[in-house]
């Protein structure tokens, strides 16, 4: 039996999902489906395990949209660590202290970009996740792509007067789908990511949007936005864009 309203229509829409760390979008995807009992479900656009924030996760129809969703520009805030390199971009790597800091302000590249994603990241190689045969211990040649890099700003870094201990930063990325963050702070130089957080995806904002749903708890799809109304929200912000 598929989900549906209490008018008997079935739930179609947009759900804005605030991801944990540690869950895969996949993860995120199928509590989903199982909370709704089993209606069609869909994402549109991949966070990796270690990130956090805005996952578009869509229901019923929504998911023929899937392609125009994704393709919407993406807003990142990070917290990154200078002064050190990590082999995964993120803390879940082998971190190697240099004490090299980029220069302040550092030079933040916007407009086209070519860039390797990271081999621990959620780009699919042969079919699966890049992160997974990399924790197999496989080597993999990272195709380059050129993304769009809209806006790339410092927020603020922190000067340290404590022996040994390196500064911090915190920077805000607006770009084109496709774009990895972590490999746009490792390009930095000596730096890495200690939190990434997707802040908003489009005109959809994380602020809006409710935890995924317990297993085995009652979850009505909390903020379900109409597929129709989820388009025309797309279609102004484009337009605002524009203009």
């Amino acid at each position: 039996m598929s989900a549906g309203r209490p008018d008997g229509d079935p739930l179609d829409g947009v759900l804005l999902i605030d991801k944990p760390p540690g869950m895969t979008s996949h993860d995120v995807v199928a509590a989903v489906r199982h909370s709704l009992d089993g209606v069609r479900t869909g994402h549109a656009g991949t966070l990796d395990p270690f990130a956090t924030g805005l996952l578009l996760v869509l229901v019923g129809r929504a998911t023929k949209s899937q392609r125009q969703l994704m393709e919407l520009p993406k807003r990142y805030e990070t917290l990154a660590q200078l002064g050190a390199l990590s082999s995964t971009g993120d803390t879940e790597g082998e971190i190697t202290r240099t004490g090299r800091i980029p220069p302040d302000p550092p030079h933040l590249p916007t407009g086209e970009v070519r860039q390797r994603p990271p081999a621990y990241s959620a780009v699919k190689i042969e079919g699966e996740r890049a992160y997974r045969r990399a924790r197999r211990g496989e080597l993999l040649e990272m195709p380059e792509r050129t993304v769009t890099v809209r806006r790339f700003r410092q927020l603020w870094r922190e000067e340290t007067s404590v022996p040994g201990e390196l500064p911090r930063a915190g920077f805000e990325i607006e770009c084109g789908s496709g774009t990895y963050v972590r490999s746009l702070i490792a390009d930095l130089g000596d730096a890495y990511c200690l939190e990434l957080r997707r802040t908003a995806i489009g005109p959809f904002d994380v602020r809006d949007a409710a935890g995924p749903p317990a297993r085995d708890e009652p979850w009505s799809a909390p903020g379900l936005i109409g597929l129709d109304r989820a388009l025309e929200l797309v279609d102004s912000s484009r337009g605002a864009g524009r203009a």
